[in-house]
Formats: structure tokens, sequence, C-alpha cells
């Protein structure tokens, strides 16, 4: 817990903020202070609700000239506690919505960082442009908070993860400066790129308040499709073979067990089976081109070659838009399936896509020797590598029993990770859950880098205390 924070601060903190930009009310904060799981509740004494840049920058000017604690929180979608206070302030971002602009010529955006992630693929369709980050939560996750754990999604495959679609960011550095660096260059070579390391370090360097993102064209072609395959090992096979047939074509390539999708089915109404019958694995394709028809046909050619030749076991293709949406809903709904299901020890994890199937066999025979019985559902991103490697609890057993042993299943499988060249965190960062365990797995020499980085910046160390290094 971080020190109580002075009365006399938190007088100034409303002054700066003014009437409606603060609030200490227990059902306001509720909701900020929880984490989606439940595994995780936070206190504050303040929730900061700036309206501005300026504003941001006088509340951490105010914090950082008493020595205050501050957590950012963006839409609060985080899996890792790392917007969860635990007695800082809590500044959400949440009123900093403006749409400073839209160019289709420069194909660029710049959007402040409580604009969420639906709205920003509404502002680029406008100008007939496309932002490609895709994610599930996309109504409730925001800019700033995708910016400041570099966020994946779906499509990493093809476009790469949320660095990848930044061209310049404006942020409130821990003195409470104002730096901005909203240039819109696809090329500055001009010494150290200070936004690559506000990008991922999850609000300790600084709080991002807007970002310059890349548009692309939008294609017209698009298809989607659910094939079953035996093992995760024909998983990968059936994925280089796509690449190889489609010539890029392949904007999503996602890896469902039958157990993920069956409690899908039975805990989120409205979803149906993807397939006649029933089948070990699933993988959902997703094909688009700039050629009309070209993804279509680039996915009946992959999927019927694969058929012939045995890869695959089954394949549907959508054939309307919502059969598109049933089918992406089926994935989107992996996580909440399984809410239901009692405890889970969660694991976002990537290695080398070529390992991704040893990871499977090889976690999945470690955790279940620990805990017999254990019910693994792993699902993901596998075409960039990101495996959701989750352990529920044995049916019937006890969620206290399963929590007991979930420090030791994680060592487990993050050592099996490490073994293979991997990360322990692949999409939603360290927070305040795995900075520690962290430290296991990364060397002395970039340890000591990443802290002497830290403590230039914040030497007070008052932005998100708990998180990092």
């Amino acid at each position: 817990m971080t020190k109580p924070v002075p009365a006399d601060t938190l007088s100034h903190l409303k002054a700066v903020l003014g009437e409606g930009g603060w609030s200490q009310d227990p059902d306001r904060l509720a909701p900020k202070l929880q984490e989606w799981r439940g595994r995780w509740t936070g206190q504050t004494p303040l929730l900061a609700l700036p309206r501005s840049t300026a504003q941001v920058a006088a509340v951490v000017g105010v914090c950082a000239a008493d020595g205050v604690a501050i957590t950012p929180q963006g839409g609060n979608t985080g899996l890792v506690a790392g917007q969860i206070p635990r007695g800082e302030i809590l500044l959400s971002t949440e009123k900093l919505t403006a749409v400073r602009d839209v160019d289709a010529f420069d194909d660029v955006m710049v959007l402040e960082a409580g604009v969420t992630l639906a709205r920003a693929h509404e502002v680029a369709l406008s100008v007939n442009r496309r932002f490609p980050l895709s994610l599930a939560s996309e109504g409730s996750c925001t800019i700033g908070g995708l910016a400041s754990t570099n966020a994946g999604g779906t499509a990493v495959l093809r476009y790469g993860v949320m660095r990848d679609q930044i061209l310049g960011i404006e942020a409130v550095l821990p003195n409470g400066e104002v730096w901005n660096g909203l240039k819109r260059l696809r090329k500055d070579n001009t010494g150290y790129d200070l936004k690559h390391l506000l990008i991922g370090a999850e609000g300790t360097l600084g709080i991002i308040t807007a970002a310059s993102l890349k548009l692309y064209p939008r294609l017209v072609s698009r298809c989607v499709a659910i094939a079953a395959v035996a093992t995760p090992h024909d998983a990968i096979a059936l994925l280089a073979r796509a690449k190889d047939e489609t010539g890029g074509a392949v904007e999503a390539f996602e890896l469902m067990s039958r157990l993920g999708v069956a409690f899908a089915l039975k805990n989120i109404p409205g979803l149906r089976e993807p397939l006649e019958a029933v089948h070990p694995w699933y993988v959902l394709v997703e094909t688009a081109s700039g050629e009309p028809g070209a993804a279509e046909a680039a996915m009946e050619r992959l999927l019927a070659g694969a058929l012939e030749t045995g890869l695959i076991q089954d394949a549907a293709i959508a054939q309307t838009e919502a059969q598109a949406h049933a089918f992406w809903a089926v994935r989107e709904n992996q996580s909440g399936g399984q809410k239901p299901e009692g405890a889970a020890w969660k694991h976002d994890i990537s290695v080398p896509v070529s390992k991704v199937a040893d990871f499977i066999d090889q976690a999945t025979a470690a955790v279940e020797r620990l805990s017999p019985g254990v019910r693994v559902v792993a699902f993901g991103h596998v075409g960039d590598g990101n495996v959701h490697y989750d352990v529920l609890r044995p049916d019937g057993g006890l969620d206290d029993a399963h929590d007991v042993l979930r420090d030791e299943g994680a060592r487990i499988v993050h050592d099996i990770v490490a073994a293979m060249d991997g990360s322990i965190s692949a999409e939603h960062g360290l927070g305040a859950m795995k900075s520690a365990e962290a430290l296991r797995y990364k060397s002395a020499v970039e340890i000591e880098a990443l802290r002497a980085v830290r403590s230039a910046l914040d030497p007070r160390r008052i932005m998100n205390p708990r998180v990092l290094f």
C-alpha cells in the first residue's frame, strides 16, 4: 500500500481540476477500482478526471512537488493489475476524447488518450481508411492504454503491435512537463526515440495524452473461415501453408481448443457450434485483399488443398457478414466463457511460432503432473506466437485449493517459455502481477539499464510505482 496522501495535496488537486474534474464518491470510484476478472480490488483517496493535457500536467506537477504517487488508468481493461491503485491518486484519461485531426493524404489520425478503439475505427472509416488494431475489448479499451501497454490483438500477424501503429506521442512526463512529440513522420533518425520509451512503459515514464496513428487503405475483399485440426502441430503447419499460398493475405490466425469452445457455447448466450461435428482443435483464419474477390479465392484454395491432404478435418467459410461475426464471437468469448468455470491460472506468453505446439504439449503435461485433473484452455494469436494459456481448477474442485498452486504453476509454465526463448508477457504487460517475477527472466545487465532509464525520468518513483523495475 502506498503512503497516505496529505490533505493539502488533495485540496490542491481539487483546485487545479475544478468542478467535475475529480471524485471521491464511492459509487463513482467502484468500477475503476475493480479489475475485470475480479482478482484485484484497489483503493484511492481521489479520482482525478482531467479534461485536457494541461490539466494532466497540473495534476502530475502537484504530485511531483509533493512526492505523491499516481496510477494512470485508461479503459480499465488490463489483466495484470497495472491500472488498479493501492492508495495512489487514480488519474483516469476518460475525458480526453478529442479527435484532433484525421488526414487521408498523410494517412494519419491524431487522437487523445481517452478515445476508445471502437471510436478510432469509426474515425478511420470516416475518411475511407482503416486502423487495423483489433481487440475484443474495443468498446472500452482506449488509445492511451493501448499505447502504454503496447497492445497486440488479432491482426498482429499482418500489421504488428500498437508500437508499429504509432507515429508520434504527446505525454506528460513525471516532472509535470508536457512533451509534444506528435509528429506524423515515417522517418525521423535523430537520436533516441522517446516515444518508443513511453510505448509499453505502462505509465511508469509518463502519461500518454495523445497519439498520432497510422491509417491504412480499406481492403475490399475479406474472408473468414473456421477449420478443424487434430493437433496444434497441424495448426502450425496450416499457418505455414496459408502464408505461402495466399501471398501475404492472412490477416488473422487464431487457435482454439475444444474445451475453450465448449465453455464459450455453454456460458455465453447466442453462440453456436462453428462446425457440424465436434473436433479437438479449431483455427479461425481471416484473409483480406485490396483486389475484389481475391481473399475469398485464396481461402477456398487454401482450405481445399488442406482438406485433400488431410491437414484439416473440416472447414466452413462465412457466407455473410453476420456469419463472420458469429465465427469471431466464438473466439472473442474464450475468456468470458471461462469466467463461470472457477479459479484459473492465466498466462499470456509468446514463443517462436515454430515452437507454439511444443509449448502447449510440454506445458500441459507439466501442469497436469502438478495438479491432476486441471482443465487447460489454450487459445490465441498463434500467427504471431502469442498463446493465452489458462489452467482452470479440476471440475468439481475447490477454487482455494487451485489458487494455492497458482505461483508454482506459473513458474512451471514460465520456465518452459524461457527455455524456448519466449516471453512471459506477450501483450498484457507486466503490471503489478508480473513485475517481480519478470526479474527472474531478465539479465542483470538489462535490469540495471531499465532501472537507470526510469530513475533518470522519475527519480522519486511517483509514476505507477508498483509496476515494472
